[in-house]
């Protein structure tokens, strides 16, 4: 039996936890960013990729739009499940594999925000290949607007200072972060408690990635605008330019 990876038993039992997490508190600000970006056009079908508890997809389709989410974990899918029904909404909430997905063509904007699967795989082509599904998945003419880890940060600044000041208590706590020049890896040790109450403890890994990178790989899938902005929770803005203290991008890709 295949043993799971490290972001498969994080994501296990951990809805409520979630939800209450640093990372996840800029909901309004990141679909209002959204909205403008895709001009209020409520005729658009909009996927969210690793939509985890789906914050971003049940704000949207609260403002009208046509959302999908999907997700590696049954059990966020279950907590997004209950969201949308305690709020009367119908979404399609489908557990996917973000390196597999069953889509050709068929939305007009994808979203994937707050390291939605991607860049959390363990080589750097499964990464690739949930860029390259998120592009087949979309239209011709398609809008990809998604957040990844900054590789200019951990060259100038500590990840690990970075993490433990963006930790409140009962969050996740990330430590022993050793970041690989080479292969521009943060190595580190993760600390959860589930919504069981169930300690965790996870050898992690995920992938940073420079701006001229992102670029080549989204040319490569067909994309021939690509925009790369920092990302400041709950702020985005194009007129944040990408800078080395920036945790995260904000790429925004078309075609």
């Amino acid at each position: 039996m295949k043993s799971k990876q490290w972001y498969e038993t994080l994501f296990e039992n951990y809805g409520e936890k979630y939800d209450n997490e640093c990372f996840a508190q800029g909901t309004i600000g990141e679909c209002d960013f959204i909205e403008k970006e895709i001009n209020h056009n409520k005729t658009l079908k909009i996927i969210d990729i690793g939509c985890g508890t789906g914050r971003l997809t049940i704000e949207l389709s609260k403002r009208g739009y046509s959302m999908t989410g999907i997700d590696l974990s049954v059990s966020m899918l279950e907590k997004a499940k209950e969201k949308a029904k305690q709020d009367g909404l119908q979404i399609d909430f489908l557990n996917h594999d973000a390196r597999n997905l069953p889509f050709n063509n068929k939305f007009d904007v994808a979203i994937m925000l707050c390291e939605g699967g991607f860049p959390l795989m363990e080589t750097d082509e499964m990464n690739y290949e949930i860029l390259k599904n998120v592009s087949r998945s979309l239209k011709e003419n398609a809008k990809f607007i998604f957040t990844t880890l900054n590789g200019l940060f951990p060259i100038f600044n500590s990840i690990e200072e970075f993490c433990a000041s963006n930790t409140d208590v009962g969050n996740a706590t990330y430590l022993k972060n050793t970041f690989d020049l080479m292969t521009f890896r943060d190595y580190n040790l993760t600390k959860i408690v589930d919504d069981r109450g169930t300690e965790k403890e996870l050898e992690c890994n995920e992938r940073y990635y420079i701006p001229s990178e992102i670029t080549w790989l989204l040319k490569t899938l067909g994309f021939t605008k690509i925009e790369i902005f920092g990302a400041k929770l709950g702020a985005f803005s194009r007129e944040d330019n990408l800078k080395t203290e920036d945790f995260e991008m904000l790429v925004i890709a078309e075609r």
